[in-house]
């Protein structure tokens, strides 16, 4: 098959959308597609099987036209749109894919439902925009449940999940006592680990409030922030220095090592070596999460927050622990909790181990290949 990649994000910018285009342009390659990845003029290519497109400069109305001659120069079976409203900027026009794009079907890909930016009081228009997309593409991929459910009433539809981001193996010598150091903790302490983006909805003020009040209680923890504040979403930047005041007013600064963007091999390591990985979403642990998919890839303790929505795969007490979102108490008590009893935290570490075997990029890549071979029979 020849399959077209469309994505805002692609690396070096930072980005889980991007990341996702990137891994699973490769796993495609691997099962002997071929893989076109259209996207804008900051994308590079580092893998010599993938045909990268990065002329565009902008994801305006003319963006339609360019992507119809690109799947037609290319004669592309398939256009997989990776959808994430940030990720093009906000702009509306991305929408109007399946409408333009005559040369082969459209299958869209969301990565999230949250709504673009139209005008001021634009209001149901932005809900009415992104369900009109999902009706005019002729497959449709959600990633996690809270999507699926959303969509319902499309028979098209189908639940891929996403996988880890960060997929690169620990170093041969890897020692976490030198990691631990790193993020400045010694052999007694509880050290936490976030992992992702730097975003209002990733719960960061709620960790940062859990660990100002276990140390005022004489707990001996720390914590390690490992992510930036990635290249798509602006308010990112915003958000980063309210966290910044806030950690000097809480007198957090000693306590916090911060590593900004680093590489994959770092990352691993960082999250191995900490005792507990925290993801204290305020929308609730989620398939959407590269970064709760990379904790399970290195079978981290992980403490996260409760689903919106049922997920069969996630146990609380079993492979993972659940808070209620934006409770910085009831995260204090379950961590201080796993200080305590450390025999939870293996059990967690053992548990999240077997299951990461469920969300492996051959299989993911597999299942999208089965999916786009069901849209193009089915169109014939």
């Amino acid at each position: 098959m020849r399959i077209g990649i469309i994505s805002g994000e692609y690396p070096p910018m930072q980005g889980g959308v991007g990341a996702y285009a990137r891994i699973l342009a490769g796993e495609l390659a691997d099962l002997g597609q071929q893989v076109y990845v259209f996207s804008g003029t900051a994308a590079k290519n580092a893998d010599s099987r993938i045909h990268l497109t990065n002329t565009l400069m902008a994801w305006g109305p003319r963006c339609l036209r360019t992507m119809n001659q690109w799947a037609t120069k290319h004669q592309l079976d398939v256009v997989n749109l990776q959808y994430q409203t940030a990720a093009y900027g906000m702009s509306p026009w991305i929408h109007f894919l399946p409408d333009i794009l005559c040369a082969c079907p459209v299958v869209t890909t969301f990565h999230d439902l949250r709504y673009p930016y139209l005008f001021p009081k634009a209001g149901p228009l932005r809900d009415w925009i992104v369900r009109r997309l999902a009706k005019a593409s002729r497959g449709v991929l959600v990633t996690n449940h809270e999507d699926w459910e959303r969509l319902d009433g499309l028979p098209s539809r189908e639940l891929i999940p996403i996988g880890s981001n960060i997929l690169d193996a620990l170093p041969e010598d890897f020692d976490p006592a030198i990691w631990r150091e790193k993020a400045g903790a010694q052999e007694d302490d509880l050290l936490l680990a976030y992992f992702g983006l730097i975003n209002s909805s990733k719960g960061l003020d709620t960790l940062l409030m859990a660990l100002a009040e276990l140390r005022e209680g004489g707990v001996p923890v720390r914590l390690v922030l490992i992510g930036d504040v990635g290249s798509s979403d602006p308010t990112n930047l915003a958000y980063a220095e309210h966290l910044d005041r806030q950690i000097t007013v809480m007198g957090l600064a000693p306590y916090i090592h911060r590593t900004g963007f680093i590489d994959e091999v770092s990352v691993g390591a960082f999250l191995t070596a900490s005792d507990v990985t925290v993801l204290p979403f305020l929308d609730g642990a989620s398939y959407r999460r590269g970064s709760l998919m990379a904790a399970i890839r290195y079978g981290c303790a992980i403490v996260t927050t409760t689903p919106q929505t049922a997920i069969p795969a996630f146990l609380d007490g079993n492979n993972m622990l659940f808070v209620p979102p934006g409770n910085s108490v009831a995260l204090a008590q379950t961590l201080r909790r796993l200080l305590e009893y450390p025999d939870i935290r293996s059990r967690l570490q053992k548990q999240a181990a077997l299951l990461a075997g469920e969300f492996t990029w051959e299989h993911i890549a597999r299942s999208t290949v089965n999916y786009f071979q069901w849209v193009i029979e089915a169109m014939a």
